[in-house]
C-alpha cells in the first residue's frame, strides 16, 4: 500500500488516472463536486454518470452492478455523499471478481479523515481532501492509500488564474444546464509547499479535532432548533448540515438578505458533460440547503439562520 500527498485531492486523482489508462469509460455518480469530472477531461478519459439512489443518495449500487456486467466500463469512483462514511466494501469485491481490470477509487474528501490505510478494502485509491471547505480544512492538500501498482506524478505548469477561469466556467455551464466545453489549460497545481507524509499528517491531526468540536457546537443547534423532518439524516451531516426543503431558492434568498451564507450543493451534471440520466439527484439538489458549520460559522448565526428558515418555510 502506498501513501501519497499532493497540493489537491484531484492532482492526486490525475497522477492516478494517467499512470493505469484504461480505453474503457469510467462511472462518477452523477451529483458529484464538478472538479472531477474536469480532472478526467483533463487526463483524456471518458466517463458516464449514473443517478444516486433514492433513499441512501449514494451511487445507486444496483445500476453500477448492471453496468459493470456489460464489461463497457474500465473504472469506478465512489463518492460519500455530504460526507456519509458508509463505504460498499462487498459491492467493491464484486465489481473486482466480475472483471479484475476494473478500477475502483472511494472518493473521501467530503469525509471525516482517517490516516491509516483500511487493508480490507479492494478500492485501488482511498482519496482524502484538506482542502478548501473539507472537514479538515488546511486550505490546501489531499492525500490517498493506493494499492501497489503503476502510480507516477509529474509536474505541470500551474497558472491559478487558469483555474479560477475553468471554476468560473463550469458554474456558469452547471447553472445554466449546458454542456461544458473543456479547453486544456495551467489549472491543476501539482507543485507546493508541501511539507513530508509525516509533518502533513500532524497538521491533520492538529486540526481535526478542533474542526470536528466546533461542527459538533454547531450542530447540536441545527438538531435543536429546526424540525427533525427536513433534517437528513446524522450520518451526513458532518461535513455541514443539511435540510431539505421545498423553497429552496426563497429559504437561500432569505438567508444570504440576512447576511449570512448557506449553499446548495451538488447538482446534477449530467448536463454538463458525460451521458446517463439521474432524475434522483435532480430532486435532491433542487431541495437541499447546506448549513455550515465550520469556523466561518459561530453560535450566534446559527441560530440566526434556524430562525430566518423557519420564518421563510
Amino acid at each position: 500500500m502506498q501513501t501519497v500527498h499532493a497540493p489537491r485531492a484531484s492532482t492526486i486523482l490525475y497522477h492516478f488516472l494517467k499512470s493505469r489508462p484504461v480505453e474503457r469509460s469510467w462511472l462518477l455518480p452523477a451529483n458529484i463536486c464538478p472538479i472531477v469530472p474536469i480532472t478526467f477531461f483533463k487526463a483524456g478519459i471518458p466517463f458516464r454518470f449514473v443517478d444516486i439512489s433514492e433513499t441512501s443518495f449514494h451511487m445507486d449500487l444496483a445500476q453500477v452492478e448492471k453496468l459493470i456486467g456489460t464489461h463497457e466500463f474500465g473504472g469506478m469512483l465512489y463518492a460519500h455523499t455530504y460526507g456519509d462514511a458508509y463505504t460498499p466494501y462487498e459491492m467493491f469485491d464484486r465489481a473486482k471478481a466480475v472483471d479484475e481490470g476494473f478500477l475502483v477509487v472511494d472518493d473521501r474528501c467530503l469525509c471525516i479523515p482517517r490516516l491509516e490505510p483500511e487493508p480490507t478494502s479492494k478500492a485501488d485509491v482511498t482519496l482524502y481532501s484538506t482542502g478548501r471547505a473539507k472537514v479538515v480544512d488546511l486550505n490546501y492538500g489531499g492525500y490517498a492509500f493506493i494499492q501497489e501498482g503503476d502510480y507516477q506524478s509529474v509536474q505541470l505548469p500551474y497558472n491559478p488564474h487558469a483555474l479560477e477561469e475553468i471554476e468560473k466556467s463550469y458554474k456558469e455551464c452547471v447553472n445554466a444546464g449546458t454542456r461544458f466545453q473543456y479547453q486544456d489549460g495551467n489549472w491543476l497545481a501539482t507543485e507546493g509547499p508541501l511539507s513530508n507524509w509525516e509533518g502533513y499528517r500532524r497538521q491533520v491531526e492538529q486540526t481535526m479535532k478542533a474542526s470536528l468540536d466546533h461542527r459538533a457546537m454547531i450542530n447540536a443547534i441545527y438538531f435543536r432548533c429546526l424540525p427533525e423532518e427536513m433534517q437528513l439524516p446524522a450520518a451526513y451531516q458532518t461535513w455541514r448540515f443539511n435540510i431539505r426543503v421545498r423553497n429552496q431558492q426563497k429559504v437561500l434568498d432569505a438567508i444570504f438578505a440576512s447576511e449570512l451564507f448557506a449553499s446548495s450543493h451538488y447538482p446534477s451534471l449530467t448536463g454538463m458533460g458525460g451521458e446517463g440520466e439521474a432524475p434522483q439527484a435532480e430532486k435532491l439538489a433542487s431541495a437541499v440547503v447546506n448549513l455550515f458549520n465550520d469556523h466561518n460559522f459561530d453560535p450566534s448565526m446559527a441560530e440566526k439562520v434556524c430562525n430566518v428558515i423557519l420564518e421563510n418555510l
